[in-house]
């Protein structure tokens, strides 16, 4: 394995809640972590998968001793995982509830992250909250809620049936994505989000939208190096034998490595 690929993969941040007493134990301190399905979907035969963690002023290390530019120097490519909303502030706007208020210290670490990969010319991929974090990072805006501002929107998050919440999205034809999947133009996704792409940001493209709303499903960086996110979590659906229409994330997982090993020289 002295040749695998060696991928990044975001960390998920958790916060503590105040007060921290009555939770007890590890979850008074702030945790940086990685979810296993999106661990074991990037794991391949030379393929190696790790966590970057942020790196904070309050931290032993400061920013100074460690960037985030060594880890885009010494990696092969990036995956931003999933999970906490964008905090609104992050892309001009403020929140319209307070349960919307995001996760500003995750998006200013994921976007230096995103950004000094795309300056090394590594390759990133997003995954849902990862796909709005590119926009955002190249200028785009969000929906903060589709329900409340586009209530004709069709069912996007059902906290119930989670993982298990699938609609049918368009594969923009022309697209990478549909070079992907030449004998589809369409197929059933997940859907685990309230928010969405609003405002394209600079340079992307739309590769997918949801059937019949017509929200952003995926976009690809039109710029020199591999940038792709997907609104879906194709790691789920790694887990689960999938119904013939429901979409596999494995051609879009091995052009992403792919353009990895392209990087890497081989």
């Amino acid at each position: 394995m002295s040749d695998a690929l060696l991928i990044g993969i975001s960390a998920r941040i958790y916060h503590p809640s105040t007060p921290v007493a009555d939770i007890g134990g590890i979850f008074t301190k702030t945790l940086h972590y990685l979810e296993q399905s999106v661990a074991h979907w990037v794991l391949q035969p030379q393929v190696l998968a790790l966590m970057i963690p942020p790196i904070e002023s309050e931290g032993l290390l400061q920013p100074s001793e460690v960037s985030l530019d060594d880890y885009a120097e010494r990696l092969d490519g990036l995956v931003l995982q999933g999970g906490a909303d964008l905090a609104p502030e992050t892309y001009g706007e403020t929140p319209l509830q307070p349960e919307w208020a995001g996760d500003r210290v995750r998006d200013r670490y994921e976007i230096a992250l995103f950004k000094a990969f795309v300056a090394a010319g590594k390759p990133v991929i997003g995954i849902c909250r990862g796909c709005q974090l590119i926009n955002v990072a190249l200028g785009g805006t969000l929906y903060q809620d589709i329900p409340t501002q586009l209530p004709q929107a069709t069912l996007h998050r059902d906290e119930d049936r989670y993982e298990h919440q699938f609609h049918r999205a368009s594969l923009v034809a022309g697209s990478g994505l549909a070079a992907l999947y030449p004998d589809r133009t369409s197929a059933e996704i997940n859907s685990i989000h309230h928010q969405a792409i609003k405002d394209l940001g600079r340079g992307l493209a739309v590769e997918a939208i949801a059937v019949p709303d017509g929200l952003v499903e995926a976009v690809r960086w039109r710029g020199p190096s591999y940038v792709f996110g997907m609104q879906w979590h194709p790691e789920f659906m790694a887990q689960r034998q999938l119904h013939p229409e429901q979409l596999d994330g494995g051609p879009i997982l091995q052009e992403f490595l792919a353009a990895a090993r392209a990087r890497r020289g081989y």
